[in-house]
């Protein structure tokens, strides 16, 4: 991650005789300035919020898609790493599992273990409290690989995250949490 200074437009407020604080402009301030002199009748509010959060999301997606590039994976064999990873040792998961922490179709996720098969990095295996059904088991190079690229995914999201005192991390994770919570609790 780097910073454009030549795109840097930095504005100074002057808080008291002994302060000085220093407000980044961004792009959305320049947004929603355009737009409140365009439609003063339009309440842009929302933009400051959410269109931080869609740019902040495009950084975070490139940041991840590099960690994840670095120990040759996509974005989807992470998840599904992972996903059997957190389950703790044996480190398997039934097909259905998998579906639901990854919320893909099961067309999908039958492909996926295919494709993660062939490559070593699970293995599938008769569930025993089930003689039809299997379980998806990740391999000793799967979880390596799944450390590896998730060491250097939390590596890139401490430099996104580098500007926040660990005060403000809490503040912003409780906030965003209001703003999710509702989400992950819809049926379906």
């Amino acid at each position: 991650m780097y910073l454009d200074v030549k795109r840097l437009d930095i504005k100074r407020l002057h808080v008291d005789t002994t302060t000085t604080l220093i407000v980044m402009e961004d792009e959305v301030d320049r947004l929603v300035a355009a737009w409140r002199r365009e439609r003063p009748d339009l309440d842009v509010e929302p933009l400051e919020v959410l269109s931080r959060v869609s740019r902040l999301a495009r950084h975070l997606d490139r940041a991840r898609r590099l960690a994840f590039s670095e120990h040759s994976l996509e974005p989807w064999e992470f998840d599904v790493l992972t996903a059997l990873r957190r389950a703790g040792s044996p480190y398997q998961l039934s097909p259905g599992q998998l579906l639901t922490q990854t919320l893909v179709t099961s067309g999908t996720m039958t492909n996926r273990i295919d494709r993660l098969t062939k490559k070593g990095l699970v293995e599938r295996l008769p569930d025993p409290s089930d003689r039809r059904g299997v379980l998806v088991r990740l391999t000793d190079e799967g979880r390596d690989r799944a450390d590896q690229a998730l060491a250097g995914l939390l590596d890139q999201e401490r430099a996104i995250l580098a500007e926040l005192s660990k005060a403000q991390r809490g503040e912003l994770a409780s906030l965003l949490r209001q703003l999710t919570a509702p989400f992950d609790n819809i049926p379906g």
